[in-house]
């Protein structure tokens, strides 16, 4: 039987999975658009390059034989040592879903989870769409569905735990420009002009749309700010949104339970200070719908008095 095509819009994460076949997880593709995806080339991934099983960041060298994401103290080691796999394999074990979170804005996961287990984001803007950190598993239907809704103009990452395979996702999108503060270049695990190191507190993209560093997480971490839409703003996990929907919190480990310090915080309150914004976003499909800004302010002020106390 046929698959029946059901706007992305109109769907929710439960419909998609019963009502689509295409590869089992996605949206089936309009008969409009199958010449366009046939025509247009997938341009040819590195699907042997090493990737980590437990933070997911890919690795130029066939030979690579340690992660240093992991064996820095925010992350870990997996308990049976380091393990490695392919982009090959990520593709024939897992596959990704679509899931529009707000009017502007597509969550993309893995199912089975892999790695750490992030969304990256999907921004849609007039002048150009940005992605919002990365995920490992990247595959010629994300492509497709991607570009069905416009490609991807530049990518974004927020801190080192979500480079994962940011590489192959610049090349599957006509060589997209890589934006990440030059304070993490030392985690970056290969050289490639496709990657521009921004310096300093902010940097403007397009549509008014911003970097903002918060630092704390890693001395790069960055937010990404939208000020349409009443603002939103999307924070890697730093901040991360808590399990109530309605807070935040700030840590230099989350896997090793290791907090910042009030002076890290005092910076990254600095940063989103001047921002407004009434939605969060953070990685891992937790959002803040609503007076996001008052909450976070909370938090911050929760968490300086706690940490005084």
């Amino acid at each position: 039987m046929a698959n029946k095509y059901i706007p992305m819009e109109n769907i929710n994460r439960r419909q998609w999975v019963k009502h689509n076949s295409f590869l089992a997880l996605f949206l089936a593709i309009p008969e409009s658009l199958s010449s366009f995806f046939k025509d247009k080339q997938i341009p040819t991934m590195n699907v042997q390059n090493p990737i980590c099983i437990t933070c997911g960041v890919q690795y130029g060298s066939a030979s690579q034989d340690h992660c240093p994401v992991c064996e820095d103290s925010r992350q870990h080691v997996n308990v049976n040592g380091q393990q490695w796999t392919t982009l090959s394999s990520i593709n024939k074990n897992h596959k990704n879903i679509i899931e529009k979170v707000a009017p502007n804005i597509y969550s993309i996961y893995t199912i089975p989870r892999f790695g750490i287990g992030q969304h990256a984001h999907l921004i849609i803007s007039p002048a150009g769409n940005i992605l919002w950190d990365c995920i490992s598993n990247l595959d010629e239907t994300t492509i497709e569905l991607i570009n069905k809704l416009g490609g991807i103009k530049a990518i974004a990452i927020s801190h080192p735990h979500y480079y994962s395979t940011m590489l192959e996702w610049s090349r599957a999108f006509d060589h997209a420009p890589i934006y990440i503060h030059h304070s993490d270049q030392q985690w970056v695990p290969f050289k490639d002009s496709a990657v521009n190191f921004w310096e300093g507190r902010e940097k403007v993209l397009w549509d008014n749309i911003r970097l903002v560093l918060c630092g704390g997480h890693f001395d790069g971490a960055s937010v990404i700010h939208i000020p349409q839409h009443n603002g939103q703003l999307l924070t890697g996990d730093m901040p991360l949104v808590g399990s109530d929907l309605k807070t935040v919190t700030f840590m230099y480990s989350y896997p090793n339970y290791i907090p910042l310090s009030a002076k890290a915080i005092q910076f990254a309150k600095q940063s989103l200070d001047p921002l407004e914004y009434n939605t969060v976003y953070s990685a891992f499909g937790a959002y803040i719908l609503e007076d996001g800004k008052k909450r976070v302010d909370f938090s911050i002020n929760r968490y300086l008095d706690r940490i005084k106390s």
